[in-house]
């Protein structure tokens, strides 16, 4: 598993990769997880959680960066089997009850065509067992009850409940907020509303952040969030 250790001692491991990452943080007070993975992926993800060996700590929170199948399918177990409490953005709490989530818009014509296709023929395996949510998160959340340097941070657009998470202002675990997967390039191939997306980039930006996490391929750097910034705030007419 890969680690990140920020300038504060926040250590942050992969303990997902594949279809969807999945992030751990670990602090004296706290177990911050982002993210569940896919059904397919439970025995995985608790092993490598176990493999690190942390303490038994009081706090255990999974942070959902929003509810699409590959992100959540986990949620439930991992609540009811394994004591953690659920934070997520308010707009995906809608969803939650019935465990189905819209797959978003396309954003380009080949994922616009894919998506007409899934909504038809994919719904009934784009599902997640129904579970309850402790905290809904509206605008930004600073954990400083745990006594961490992280916060979670609104950042609508791939879905209108995304969040990310911003730890010790150094590295922010993004979501689908933007992709790693393709070179040289961080824009999603699907997104519900562009603008707020763009509009999110720039409030990640407004962070300190060196390093942004997505939840589908490699991390991201400044640079390239920069770049990619400048260009399509200026395709998608963004206003600061």
């Amino acid at each position: 598993m890969q680690k990140w250790i920020t300038k504060n001692g926040y250590e942050i491991h992969r303990v997902l990769k594949g279809r969807c990452n999945s992030f751990l943080i670990s602090s004296e007070n706290l177990i911050l997880l982002v993210d569940t993975g896919k059904t397919s992926a439970y025995k995985r993800l608790i092993r490598n959680i176990n493999s690190l060996n942390l303490p038994p700590y009081s706090d255990k929170i999974l942070v959902l960066t929003h509810t699409h199948f590959d992100h959540c399918q986990n949620a439930v177990k991992l609540s009811t089997l394994n004591g953690f409490k659920i934070w997520l953005g308010k707009a995906e709490s809608t969803f939650i009850k019935n465990g189905y989530t819209p797959i978003p818009q396309g954003t380009n014509i080949f994922t616009k065509i894919l998506v007409a296709v899934a909504k038809r023929l994919l719904k009934p395996f784009l599902g997640y067992a129904p579970f309850d949510v402790d905290l809904e998160v509206t605008n930004n959340v600073l954990l400083t009850e745990y006594n961490v340097n992280i916060k979670i941070v609104a950042t609508p657009g791939h879905s209108a409940g995304s969040v990310s998470i911003i730890v010790d202002d150094e590295i922010a675990l993004v979501g689908d907020a933007l992709f790693g997967i393709f070179p040289n390039s961080i824009y999603p191939p699907f997104a519900d509303d562009t603008k707020e997306m763009i509009k999110s980039w720039d409030k990640l930006l407004q962070t300190n952040c060196k390093l942004f996490m997505p939840a589908h391929g490699k991390p991201v750097s400044r640079e390239l969030m920069q770049k990619e910034f400048k260009l399509y705030s200026t395709k998608n007419d963004f206003q600061s």
